[in-house]
């Protein structure tokens, strides 16, 4: 996508300097910071703190932590520590293990001395992979807001609500959620977002509402708890949401507040898709709610928020009394029966281990 009229993807790699860098979004919307990641420490800490977030991202930025590593030191020791190292950063988003565990079984049987240039040539290709899924999500989520434009709401916008940020600042480009918004806008057909502003750490506020305005696409950013009102009141046609995980049984793992937003979709009968590239699948896991691990976070994205003030200070400021403590799960189970489908590189599916069978045959699922 574009920053200023100019191409960016979320990381890449600077061919002239050597380097891989990324766009620190922590600093997101308010200062623009490309920062260069050259040791393995600096991919453990841009996952861990989340200088990079999304589940697709997080998990080309472990390909190139391993690549980098493997150019200093390639031998087994090393490969088997950045595994265990990257993989301890983030428990929930599967991208990352699926990474870790793909470079891993690409280098092994590797002789040590090949090793490095095999694994910056994955690195590259597991972004350019990421991109081309995110780019087929666009266009069958667009089938689905083509066929309400045109059933529903000839002439006026069709009006999507998402949550968190699963646009191309999650993913390499593109997006999942945003992907089919993108394509929509270029076909010519009107939208209109509802942007949650995703508590704690507000990435729909800072990043989706970021992306929204930096790509003329008409929204409004508003508070968690404002969907179910306007699904209440008609003024939702859609919800397309992002996820960190899905088991092979169609449960979505997703940004804390999602599940939410699920249940009053189905109050109201309000279509709820859900866009993932099959790295995103675990078809280790059937049941979401009992087997996937809940990330928690430290107190202080919940106690503190970062702003902009009125003379221009970026600042954190705190925003309950002292000592108060917190809780900070970072995401919830959305229950398969909660979800109109998945939407895939392959396709739109139901959200059951048979309609996962269906675009993915050659997965074996119980």
């Amino acid at each position: 996508m574009k920053v200023d009229g100019k191409h960016f993807r979320s990381i890449w790699f600077d061919g002239d300097r050597d380097t891989v860098q990324i766009i620190d979004q922590r600093w997101l919307p308010h200062e623009f910071r490309v920062v260069d990641l050259t040791t393995l420490e600096d991919f453990a800490v841009a996952i861990r703190d989340m200088w990079v977030r999304g589940a697709p991202l997080i998990g080309a930025t472990a390909g190139y932590g391993v690549a980098v590593e493997m150019a200093r030191d390639p031998s087994d020791a090393s490969l088997d520590h950045t595994w265990d190292y990257l993989h301890a950063t983030r428990p929930t988003a599967i991208n990352l293990r699926w990474a870790l565990d793909d470079m891993r079984a690409l280098l092994a049987p590797l002789p040590a001395g090949e090793r490095a240039a095999a694994a910056m040539a994955r690195a590259h290709q597991i972004c350019d992979e990421d991109v081309e899924c995110n780019r087929q999500i666009g266009l069958n989520g667009l089938e689905i807001i083509k066929k309400i434009a045109a059933t529903k709401k000839p002439g006026e916008p069709v009006r999507i609500l998402t949550h968190c940020n699963a646009g191309w600042l999650a993913t390499v480009d593109w997006g999942t959620a945003t992907s089919p918004m993108y394509h929509a806008l270029e076909a010519g057909i009107p939208i209109h977002i509802w942007v949650d502003e995703t508590r704690p750490r507000n990435q729909g506020a800072q990043l989706t509402a970021w992306e929204m305005v930096s790509h003329d696409v008409p929204h409004q950013l508003i508070v968690d708890n404002a969907g179910g009102h306007l699904m209440q009141h008609g003024l939702v046609d859609l919800v397309i949401v992002g996820t960190d995980r899905t088991t092979s049984h169609g449960d979505v793992c997703n940004k804390i507040g999602t599940y939410l937003k699920a249940l009053c979709a189905h109050d109201n009968n309000v279509p709820f898709y859900v866009a993932l590239p099959s790295p995103t699948i675990d078809w280790t896991l059937k049941d979401g709610v009992a087997e996937i691990p809940i990330e928690e976070r430290e107190d202080e994205e919940v106690t503190r928020v970062w702003g902009k003030l009125d003379d221009g200070t970026v600042a954190q400021v705190q925003i309950c009394p002292d000592g108060s403590p917190a809780g900070n799960p970072a995401f919830d189970v959305t229950p398969s029966h909660l979800v109109t489908g998945l939407i895939t590189e392959r396709g739109v599916c139901e959200a059951s281990a048979q309609g996962l069978a269906a675009l993915f045959p050659e997965r074996v699922l119980d």
